[in-house]
């Protein structure tokens, strides 16, 4: 089966360290998979190297579907909220590939933009301004975004952090639509629980690979005792530095 992401030796920086180092393997097509480890490890360098946002100190990194099909979502403490835009406007940026810096928006794109703030349950928000909402109702105009995006490949950054249970059950079974249509999905996730009830495939990091694979094989004991002694040995050399 041809891959959707093929990682080969990839290695990259920062301010000289590494912050990944030799990850090699694949996210086959319409697969869905968590991405995990300590804090350090590289999970969202991952996801920001797939994007081409930083460069590659070693090895090679291919991605198997134009950038205009990739979609992402980043953590929300980097976004700026206080920019003065609406929550029909936000939600429209995700149709910006398809207008273009000058096109217009034809009122078939408008009716998804509608219909994709139905999907996330804020009808009645359209006009408001996104400073105005909370950290739950955000986020679900930034998954309506992705809606209307319509990629083929989503990489989302832990995308439940910080939000209420509810959010987070709505949100996790538009992933899961995601996934039964065939998108391949990768997500930075912190909760373990979580990634066994909803995510098949994991990705343990430690800046390199811990495991790779099915959750169950990949979240044991073994492997995360691995993960948690590699960042603490990296909390260890800062420490004496």
């Amino acid at each position: 089966m041809w891959a959707m992401v093929t990682l080969d030796g990839l290695t990259v920086t920062y301010r000289d360290r590494p912050t990944l180092h030799g990850v090699s393997g694949s996210f086959a097509p319409g697969s869905l998979t968590a991405v995990v480890g300590p804090n350090g490890a590289g999970k969202s360098t991952l996801l920001k190297s797939i994007l081409s946002l930083l460069p590659i100190a070693q090895g090679s990194l291919q991605v198997h579907t134009p950038r205009s099909r990739i979609a992402y979502l980043p953590q929300q403490s980097a976004i700026d909220r206080s920019f003065p835009i609406t929550v029909h406007d936000c939600v429209l940026l995700g149709a910006w590939q398809a207008a273009g810096a000058l096109g217009g928006l034809s009122n078939a794109v408008l009716d998804e933009a509608d219909a994709a703030l139905h999907t996330v349950g804020l009808c009645g928000f359209a006009q408001r301004p996104i400073s105005a909402l909370s950290a739950g109702q955000f986020q679900r105009v930034l998954f309506a975004r992705l809606l209307l995006q319509d990629a083929d490949l989503i990489l989302l950054d832990e995308p439940f952090n910080a939000i209420d249970s509810k959010t987070t059950a709505e949100l996790l079974a538009l992933v899961a639509d995601w996934h039964a249509r065939q998108r391949t999905v990768i997500a930075v996730l912190h909760d373990h629980s979580q990634v066994h009830q909803h995510f098949p495939q994991t990705l343990l990091l430690a800046r390199g690979v811990v495991a790779w694979g099915d959750t169950a094989e990949v979240l044991t004991p073994q492997h995360l005792g691995q993960a948690r002694l590699l960042g603490e040995s990296w909390d260890d050399h800062l420490h004496a530095a």
